[in-house]
């Protein structure tokens, strides 16, 4: 099975990797969206105080942890009719990307649709499960499928692209006239600059059912949890109960101080305001810095990225900017159409971006 994997990408950056770090001034990292700011206080605390709970924690979570995750839809993105009990929280969201397509059982025979630029490990959990991958970015490539899974990713990982509500109202109908299991990749919901994001399981997109759906979602990026691995699923209480299933069967597990960190992130949204203005501030910053070097920014409305290019081939890019000490991920990570894109991340200290603005000032 692991042998029809593709290589890791990021293996792939280690000479430009020791390019930007020979620089006299060190390397500034935009590569890879890891987190850099504190753990909120209030989430250090909530993780401190059950620490001494030494038995099993649930697979399905606390109650207190799933009513949050639904008070918090509610709130901040219009979300309404979600059960408490289908909320699943996850080891992160990368475990469950590539994880999914396995738990629903998806496997040889079956297709799974993923974007056309896509997060890595989309490919790799339909690789997991035996099924092939098609990637496409409309219906009208799919043609007669019946694909088991479609996934979807708005704002997309790696282009920033935001997806209307329209465009995902005909996925839904579509999907469901298939029998094909929509999952949206939903981790940069919070994160909007030019455009407002829309969830798969808000009523304007699914008529008020949530058959057929569900919603991936991360703490890493809106509370800096990326290290606690932090994050859930929701959306059709069958699918969630299915996938629960199996969980439990397999101990994927998220470990009872985090589920109580989890539990303060989403009834924070002070905390999460500061952050997403943390982001903005660096992304004006790095826009302005990229645009007055001669690099075109494309997409990039939302999420933690900004999808950037000078019409040259990727890797010559991600070579010229390693040169200065910056380190940027080369649009072939996310698939061929990204061949003359770079993703610069967001997530480097206010410092640290202002030195990469600095370097790239002709």
């Amino acid at each position: 099975m692991t042998a029809a994997l593709p290589d890791f990408p990021w293996d792939s950056l280690a000479e430009h990797t020791a390019t930007a770090r020979a620089h006299p001034d060190g390397i500034v990292d935009l590569s890879v969206g890891t987190p850099v700011d504190p753990v909120p206080e209030a989430i250090r605390d909530a993780l401190a105080s059950v620490s001494d709970i030494p038995g099993y924690p649930t697979t399905h979570g606390t109650p207190q942890l799933r009513a949050a995750a639904v008070d918090a839809l509610r709130r901040r993105h219009g979300i309404d009719g979600l059960d408490p009990d289908a909320v699943l929280p996850t080891i992160g969201s990368k475990e469950l990307v590539a994880w999914l397509p396995t738990l629903l059982g998806a496997g040889a025979g079956s297709t799974v649709v993923i974007p056309e630029l896509a997060y890595p490990t989309y490919e790799v959990g339909a690789l997991l499960a035996g099924a092939s991958v098609l990637r496409a970015d409309g219906l009208t490539q799919l043609g007669p499928q019946k694909p088991a899974v479609l996934w979807l990713n708005s704002p997309s990982n790696p282009t920033g692209r935001v997806l209307g509500v329209d465009h995902l109202r005909k996925v839904v109908e579509w999907a469901r006239e298939r029998g094909t299991i929509v999952v949206s990749d939903e981790c940069y919901l919070a994160l909007a600059w030019e455009s407002e994001p829309v969830s798969v399981l808000h009523p304007e997109v699914n008529g008020g059912s949530l058959d057929g759906l569900l919603a991936v979602h991360s703490l890493s990026k809106s509370a800096n949890l990326a290290s606690y691995r932090a994050g859930f699923v929701t959306g059709d209480p069958e699918l969630v109960r299915k996938v629960l299933a199996v969980r439990k069967h397999a101990g994927m597990i998220v470990p009872r101080p985090v589920q109580e960190a989890m539990t303060v992130a989403l009834t924070d949204d002070k905390a999460l305001f500061v952050q997403r203005e943390r982001y903005a501030g660096r992304r004006e910053v790095l826009r302005t810095a990229l645009q007055d070097s001669g690099f075109r920014i494309d997409h990039s409305e939302a999420g933690l990225y900004l999808w950037a290019t000078r019409d040259e081939d990727s890797a010559d890019t991600v070579g010229w900017l390693a040169e200065r000490g910056i380190l940027v991920a080369p649009g072939t990570f996310y698939g061929p159409r990204g061949g003359k894109h770079v993703r610069v991340a967001l997530t480097a200290t206010d410092e640290r971006v202002s030195t990469a603005a600095t370097r790239l000032t002709p």
